[in-house]
């Protein structure tokens, strides 16, 4: 009987330990990601729209003004489920929010090969200057209409996952700005 309370003990205190290592190392991790994060979407808003010289925050939209303090447009942040897990999406959108200005796919876990292509220029490329009224819609040939994207052959649920998560937020965008 001593033994067990020995062993149990000794395993008792050897996961008290693990767990307060455990947690002093998110604790530490947890804000270097959070600055990393920072500092992604940072450069994304920079990369996809040059022309704005101040950056402004409100919640998860960014305002982004001219020198002379003219709006340029929105930045925004939009995630949702893709096929494997979650897709986070930087994006910018012009003042009217009827176009947009590009996307960032800022995380994703999509399946390397197909799902991941999301995530390379030429899929991105296709939200350049891409009409958002009416919705952004996905389609399996070429694109025809501005509003239209054509899907990753092989990852048409990836792709259709970015289109959804956009629309999604677009529309809260309008609401939560008026328009």
């Amino acid at each position: 009987m001593k033994e067990v309370i020995k062993i149990t003990t000794s395993l008792t205190l050897v996961c008290l330990i693990c767990a307060l290592a455990l947690a002093l190392v998110y604790g530490v991790a947890k804000v270097k990601i959070e600055l990393n994060e920072k500092k992604m979407i940072q450069d994304a808003i920079i990369r996809l729209a040059p022309g704005a010289q101040r950056i402004e925050r409100l919640n998860e939209i960014y305002k982004l003004l001219a020198d002379n303090g003219k709006l340029e447009g929105y930045a925004f942040l939009a995630q949702g489920q893709g096929y494997q897990g979650k897709i986070k999406i930087l994006s910018v959108i012009d003042s009217n929010l009827k176009k947009l200005v590009g996307i960032e796919i800022i995380e994703s876990v999509e399946t390397p090969g197909l799902g991941a292509k999301i995530q390379e220029d030429e899929f991105r490329n296709q939200f350049k200057e891409l009409n958002t009224l009416p919705a952004i819609e996905c389609v399996k040939e070429e694109a025809k209409k501005d509003y239209q994207i054509k899907a990753i052959t092989g990852a048409t649920v990836s792709s259709r996952a970015v289109v959804s998560i956009l629309n999604k937020r677009i529309e809260k965008l309008k609401e939560e700005l008026g328009k």
